[in-house]
């Protein structure tokens, strides 16, 4: 019998009601970047999805380049998370935090005191973001990290994902997509480096294949999934002739250190590039664990990408925003709500938790 959306999937050590997976989706609710009760609602609500990626949650003061967006290095931010992951385990689910690190897509007002914004090397993001007390304003150029930087910055992702275990997650999903710091080391037009962690494949893949490396020995492989965007555009990435072989060999690096998962973002619904099926095949060829893929699907598309096992997990994103039990209206053939994007990123909790529950 062909696997389906709905049957039950064992991901490295757990165990998953069905193959649909929350993907990642950026809230903003965390007021003072600490997780609150209001995000402990929000994420048990959807506790139908097999498996929960929570948003974007830096693992240092020095990533929380958003304005509202949560941290995972503090006592107080391993309490906030205990209050969702209890939730969403009382509810039946299961939750990978997403540890993500904004490097350059930052802005100094976002900041708290005593923070640097630091990226690969010294490229300002073009346009504008947001900010809670000036408005929008440019992004803030970056610092060059030092060897030290970066060290102290794979201790970081490490100490996360121990907190994160502490906290209650059942794992942690490394972002490696849309122009993070970890895509910042990835994509040469944001590493121009001429150190060890810039210049070649095998050097800008360094710095994602280090704290992979070091994450596994830390939790456990089969805790630890890695989230990427080839073809991606989004915080000035672009395309590069050894693009491919690029995605290959991380593949490869990544099968070799057992992880969990690969989970691969295609945003071309959204007006980006298409992930073009020839890098998905070599991820797919390449990493034996699990292949996770994400964009625009609906059930009919999910089935299909499952019977060809071109993946073994789908990833729904904007759709789980208006539509908690969206596990349920999908497998029913339901009319699915639509979301108000005006409240994608504002505070409280409308548009966020009083979307009906039917």
């Amino acid at each position: 019998m062909s696997a389906s959306l709905f049957s039950a999937y064992q991901l490295g050590s757990t165990s998953l009601k069905n193959r649909v997976v929350m993907a990642p989706l950026t809230r903003n609710r965390a007021i003072g970047f600490i997780p609150n009760e209001l995000m402990a609602t929000y994420y048990s609500q959807r506790a139908e999805a097999g498996l929960i990626v929570t948003e974007g949650t830096s693992p240092s003061p020095h990533g929380l380049g958003y304005t509202r967006i949560p941290g995972l290095f503090s006592k107080e931010q391993v309490e906030g998370w205990k209050k969702t992951t209890e939730q969403v385990h009382k509810a039946g689910g299961k939750i990978f935090v997403q540890l993500m690190h904004t490097g350059r897509a930052s802005q100094v007002n976002n900041m708290p005191p005593g923070t640097r914004i630091l990226a690969p090397s010294a490229i300002r993001l073009s346009g504008e973001i947001f900010t809670d007390t000036a408005g929008m304003q440019p992004y803030t150029v970056p610092e060059a990290m030092s060897e030290q930087d970066i060290q102290d910055t794979i201790e970081e992702y490490v100490r996360a994902s121990q907190l994160a275990i502490e906290a209650g997650f059942d794992g942690v999903e490394l972002h490696a997509a849309n122009g993070y710091l970890i895509e910042q080391f990835i994509g040469p037009a944001s590493n121009q480096r001429q150190d060890r962690w810039g210049g070649s494949i095998e050097n800008r893949l360094r710095f994602p294949l280090t704290i992979a490396e070091r994450v596994v020995k830390a939790i456990g492989a089969s805790k630890v999934g890695m989230r990427v965007s080839p073809y991606g555009v989004f915080n000035d990435q672009t395309p590069y002739p050894e693009l491919e072989d690029t995605y290959s060999e991380l593949a490869k690096k990544l099968s070799g250190l057992n992880l969990a998962y690969m989970h691969v973002v295609d945003h071309s619904g959204m007006g980006a590039p298409e992930v073009k099926p020839s890098v998905k095949e070599k991820i797919r060829k390449n990493f034996t664990g699990t292949l996770i893929l994400s964009g625009n699907y609906d059930v009919e598309r999910a089935e299909q990408d499952l019977l060809a096992k071109k993946a073994d997990l789908i990833a729904f994103g904007r759709p789980f925003i208006s539509n908690p039990r969206l596990v349920s209206k999908l497998e029913k053939k339901l009319p699915l709500r639509e979301s108000d994007p005006s409240t994608y990123y504002t505070p409280g909790a409308k548009g966020y938790t009083d979307y009906p529950l039917d």
